[in-house]
């Protein structure tokens, strides 16, 4: 285990058991950022593309094994060495594992000052499609009973949406007290100049769930009437291979790019639409920056998409011509595209939500 940062007064131990660059770490990476009014964080996670960045902010990074891959076991012990070392004032979780894992290793430690150690946890990605993420009817429901167990000794929840919210509710039961708290995105400066076009963007990872093949069949349909449509096809996943064969087999290989992992910032200023046709989404930075860079969207009626972008950007991924058609008019009809705004707010006002969250347990 390596340790990085300096002291402080009150900390709160953040579990991240992820190592890679993606929607749970750009929240992290954003509020170590902006930091939390009053509180020192000290991050624990794998190490990897996360820890560097986050050494790199100057953070405070705890790196060890905490991942699903290590184990529950292992990652217990090592949440568990950690909370005694820095006998934190409060444990911040994130994601599922982490929140199981969090919980075990939080019974009987001590704050500093003799407390029962609080716990907050952070739902970022419950699939209301079961077995979306991870199918097995007879696994889905033992977590479920862990995580309706784990709730009673976790003293607050912290959902990124209404719809994730609703999911907790839906699939773990009643919590003591959950909170929505937006993933906030801060205005791009300068200021994006959106103008009407065709360079379409998908910005996730290459992955089943994200249905970017559907996005291939209905970019298709667009430039079969606008031969100046472009695709770009940005990230990495296990899809890649699947989606270029997709694409020569649909005679638009020419029209469509795949770089590979991207800065978000650069790639939406050089795009005039995101489309974004996932199975589920609960609250997606790549819709949120979308909005707050003025460009057009295309996204699926599901999740917390309903909460950042009006009705006329929500389309049937099933349907290739609905597809296309909303992808034409949001690239060359401004007026239909979302205003440009932050529909969670700014990251400094995430930062005092979760603040006040924090002081209420202290």
């Amino acid at each position: 285990m390596v340790l990085s940062g300096a002291g402080a007064v009150r900390t709160a131990l953040w579990v991240v058991p992820v190592a890679e660059l993606g929607g749970v770490a750009r929240h992290v990476l954003d509020t170590v950022h902006a930091g939390v009014p009053g509180w020192r964080l000290v991050v624990l996670c794998p190490e990897g593309p996360l820890a560097e960045r986050l050494r790199a902010l100057g953070a405070a990074v705890l790196t060890g094994p905490v991942s699903p891959a290590a184990g529950t076991l292992r990652a217990v012990r090592t949440l568990r060495r950690a909370l005694r070392t820095l006998r934190p004032a409060l444990l911040h979780t994130h994601l599922a594992f982490a929140d199981l894992a969090g919980v075990t290793a939080a019974t009987g430690i001590r704050t500093a000052d003799g407390r029962r150690l609080p716990v907050v946890s952070t739902e970022h990605g419950i699939a209301g499609v079961p077995g979306l993420y991870r199918p097995g009817a007879a696994q889905a429901h033992l977590r479920q009973a862990a995580h309706r167990a784990r709730l009673h000794r976790t003293d607050r929840v912290i959902a990124v949406s209404d719809s994730t919210a609703a999911q907790i509710a839906a699939q773990w039961g009643r919590a003591r007290q959950v909170t929505v708290i937006r993933n906030g995105v801060d205005l791009p400066s300068p200021p994006t100049a959106p103008r009407p076009g065709l360079r379409v963007l998908s910005l996730s990872r290459l992955a089943p769930e994200k249905r970017i093949d559907r996005l291939l069949d209905a970019f298709a349909v667009v430039a079969a009437s606008h031969p100046e449509a472009r695709l770009t096809i940005a990230g990495d996943g296990p899809e890649a291979g699947a989606l270029q064969a997709r694409a020569r087999q649909l005679q638009i290989s020419e029209r469509v790019r795949f770089p590979g992992h991207v800065e978000a910032d650069a790639a939406l200023r050089e795009h005039d639409v995101v489309v974004q046709l996932s199975a589920w989404e609960n609250l997606s930075y790549t819709l949120l920056d979308a909005v707050a860079h003025g460009l057009g969207v295309v996204a699926t009626d599901v999740g917390g998409n309903r909460e950042i972008v009006p009705s006329r950007c929500l389309t049937d991924a099933a349907d290739p011509q609905a597809v296309a058609a909303a992808i034409v008019e949001q690239g060359m009809e401004r007026e239909r595209r979302p205003e440009a705004h932050r529909p969670g707010g700014s990251v400094a006002a995430m930062c005092a939500r979760i603040a006040f969250v924090y002081e209420e347990l202290s």
